[in-house]
């Protein structure tokens, strides 16, 4: 089952990372793979014979984010993560793989924000995974690693439902999927182009406070990619690398005063890593004339200021758990015995660059495929390490901004 997830994986994500990946907020669909050829005896304006008519492609702007079942209950749930449930980011992006799930095999879907907000507690994470059970849930996705105490609780008490555990990681139980990705490749890729790019002031912005993980990976990443690229042109990079105001992954006045005042100084472009965090430093680009980098899904879509996403396929892994769950003996070969975490990389084609919208100019997309076949083969290796702080280098000064 994990080489038919590989396999799907690679199919969705190369539309997203080599064709452009629909946006959460964009109104364009893309077409289908498959054609619908005209009725027998029917033809086409403009000819004498019958000719194939293309659908578009189904679209998550063009499902609903909350519906109404006959029978009031609903069979996929999704609880959030911390922020908004469209942040255009991490939430957003899981939400709509489930959406188009759901959609496509017909089934009754809805989301669950716990209680709390940016201050919810393991309590109200718990409190809405129990609703959702409660709802009629077949499977409940979970987004984000804060949901672990509250997913351990409510999987033990629910035994006949599955969770899908969405950047997290295997908790021992077979109707839990921990799902994770290698953010430190796609990490580097984006750290790599900015300075092939040309920027040689550089600024990182994570959510978590330094305690998640993924961030950490992604912001780790960056600077390895950071220093590669410097060693090879033969420059010396500074960084500003701040977990400030970013520990409920939330816009905030603070964070776009913080990501100004780096522009105002000198910095050109900040890896902007935490969820609704984009739109303060998006908004302080835009201001200041700087450069951003988007995170989990493409932002190009929400701002000019975007020259790339280091992104991930957040809602295509939860798509196909969600499709592994329709069956015993499918789920079972997905999860296995509980015990390992499905981990997605490049190797999957879960991670990547948008090569079809990024406004990059010193870095080709041959260059950048020749890469990422180097990073798929082994030739170049980097470290995932989860590591909060990373050191300065010969190549780059890491300034750790409190």
């Amino acid at each position: 089952m994990k080489k038919i997830l590989a396999f799907l994986l690679a199919a969705l994500m190369v539309v997203g990372l080599f064709a452009g990946c629909a946006p959460a907020d964009n109104d364009d669909t893309t077409k289908a793979p498959d054609s619908t050829t005209a009725p027998e005896g029917e033809t086409t304006q403009g000819g004498d014979s019958t000719e194939p008519t293309e659908t578009p492609a189904l679209s998550a702007d063009d499902i609903p984010d909350e519906m109404t079942s006959e029978d009031g209950k609903y069979q996929i749930a999704f609880v959030t993560d911390v922020g908004q449930l469209k942040d255009k980011s991490f939430n957003q992006g899981t939400f709509d793989g489930v959406k188009l799930y759901a959609a496509e095999a017909g089934k009754s879907y809805k989301y669950y924000q716990p209680a709390g907000g940016n201050e919810a507690t393991d309590d109200d994470r718990y409190d809405a995974m129990k609703l959702a059970a409660d709802n009629g849930a077949e499977v409940v996705v979970c987004a984000g690693f804060m949901q672990e105490k509250a997913l351990a609780k409510a999987a033990e008490e629910f035994p006949d439902v599955k969770f899908v555990f969405i950047d997290g990681w295997a908790m021992g139980r077979t109707n839990v999927a921990g799902i994770n990705f290698q953010e430190e490749q796609c990490g580097y890729l984006a750290g790599y182009a900015a300075v092939k790019e040309g920027y040689t002031k550089l600024g990182f912005s994570g959510g978590g406070g330094g305690t998640n993980a993924a961030c950490n990976r992604y912001g780790y990443g960056f600077v390895q990619g950071v220093d590669a690229a410097a060693k090879e042109l033969g420059v010396k990079v500074e960084m500003n690398y701040s977990w400030l105001y970013g520990s409920n992954f939330s816009a905030s006045n603070e964070l776009q005063t913080m990501a100004a005042g780096w522009y105002q100084t000198g910095t050109e472009v900040i890896f902007a890593c935490g969820g609704a965090m984009f739109q303060s430093i998006s908004a302080a680009a835009s201001a200041e004339d700087g450069a951003v980098i988007g995170v989990d899904v493409d932002q190009s879509y929400e701002s000019p200021a975007v020259i790339t996403s280091a992104m991930k396929g957040i809602g295509e892994a939860a798509m196909q758990a969600l499709k592994a769950a329709e069956t015993e003996e499918s789920w079972n070969a997905f999860i296995g015995d509980g015990t390992t975490s499905i981990t997605l990389g490049a190797k999957d084609n879960a991670v990547g660059l948008p090569t079809a919208t990024w406004s990059l100019e010193g870095w080709s997309v041959e260059e950048y495929e020749a890469m990422l076949a180097d990073i798929v083969a082994g030739k170049i290796t980097i470290d995932n390490a989860d590591v909060p702080e990373p050191a300065s280098t010969e190549n780059v000064t890491v300034n750790i901004v409190k």
